[in-house]
């Protein structure tokens, strides 16, 4: 046995490719030569971390984790949902203005894609069908109900999840990092309850050796060295996020202030059938951390999960919107092999080391 380390997904895109799809629809055949030298190197720089399990660093995720899937599509208004960041800028989902909804592109493909070049066990990450439910306008849209809108977000979610397991996928992701921002939005929790809900209602699609793949990430937002939620109090979200039908659970603590209070709390709330990767680096700091500094802090989680269900990641993607060029690719890839190097350097420490 040892202590998995697994990152999360994005990485920062090399400046060609931002400036490329800036001014072009990013599905245009002409950018599949600067898309695909983009991942086959960071899988290559990916794989020279030591990292057991790599992702395409979402290289052809476009615009953003969040809405990937639905981006460009003639259905949508640009003006939705507000997501305002600490650094004063404000993301902006699009709006469904009518049915039906569709994805446009499923992350299964990003996922085959990586697999021409990777040699080690490939994640792939996948958004929320809670994210994605933001998409419908309270007003409603005529002809369309939000009924009806639902049955089909957890079809395509669930097709998007299912190709990625028949893919291949050592794991999928399902990242959640509107958890935490649900309860800033709406204080009563009622939101939550429902994200949550909702995101069961997904999984139960799914039988128990497939949940056993499936993972969940959380944490406070990263965009532009900022965050969206880091200062609701991850106590309020917690024993929430474990009731999720799911064999993994990402957690940021690197950048928060009081981990062993958060440790206490996913201790009491862990279940046994379960595992947790806490994040060890925090790509919003723009120094690396050593080595050293990640294996005192694997310990110090240890010192709350027993060792058989703990994990190692990141907080968060490096460049979840991937027009981010606040952390350089090198910062980015110097960070996970600290990760790596600092997971391996506590494993020996508390005797899990496979070596």
């Amino acid at each position: 046995m040892s202590i998995p380390t697994e990152p999360i997904g994005s990485i920062p895109r090399p400046e060609a490719l931002i400036e490329a799809t800036s001014t072009r629809d990013h599905m245009d055949p002409a950018l599949d030569a600067l898309y695909d030298e983009a991942i086959k190197d960071t899988i290559e720089r990916f794989e020279a971390t030591g990292s057991p399990v790599i992702t395409d660093g979402e290289q052809r995720k476009y615009h953003n984790f969040w809405t990937y899937c639905v981006h460009g599509l003639p259905n949508m208004a640009p003006d939705g949902f507000k997501i305002p960041f600490t650094a004063g800028h404000v993301r902006r989902m699009p709006r469904l203005i009518s049915g039906p909804f569709r994805y446009r592109v499923r992350a299964s493909c990003y996922l085959e894609i990586a697999q021409r070049y990777a040699r080690v066990p490939l994640k792939q990450a996948v958004i929320s069908p809670s994210a994605l439910s933001l998409l419908y306008p309270a007003e409603g849209i005529q002809g369309y109900s939000r009924d009806e809108f639902i049955d089909d977000l957890l079809t395509e979610h669930e097709t998007e999840v299912r190709g990625c397991l028949e893919s291949g996928a050592h794991k999928v992701q399902i990242d959640f990092t509107e958890g935490r921002l649900a309860i800033k939005v709406d204080p009563t929790g009622d939101l939550l309850t429902s994200f949550i809900d909702l995101n069961n209602l997904a999984l139960s699609r799914f039988s128990v050796a497939e949940r056993a793949r499936l993972g969940v990430h959380t944490c406070p937002g990263g965009d532009r060295d900022s965050t969206h939620s880091a200062d609701v109090d991850y106590a309020e979200l917690l024993p929430s996020l474990f009731q999720l039908k799911v064999g993994s659970f990402y957690i940021a603590l690197a950048g928060e202030r009081d981990r062993p209070r958060i440790l206490k709390v996913i201790r009491e709330h862990l279940r046994p059938d379960c595992r947790v990767f806490v994040g060890v680096v925090s790509p919003i700091d723009p120094r690396v951390e050593t080595p050293e500094e990640v294996r005192d802090r694997v310990l110090e989680a240890a010192a709350y999960i027993p060792v058989a269900q703990l994990g190692t990641t990141d907080d968060c993607g490096f460049s979840p919107f991937s027009d981010d060029t606040s952390t350089s690719r090198d910062t980015a890839f110097a960070k996970i092999r600290s990760r790596v190097i600092g997971t391996g350097l506590a494993a020996k420490i508390l005797g899990v080391d496979d070596g």
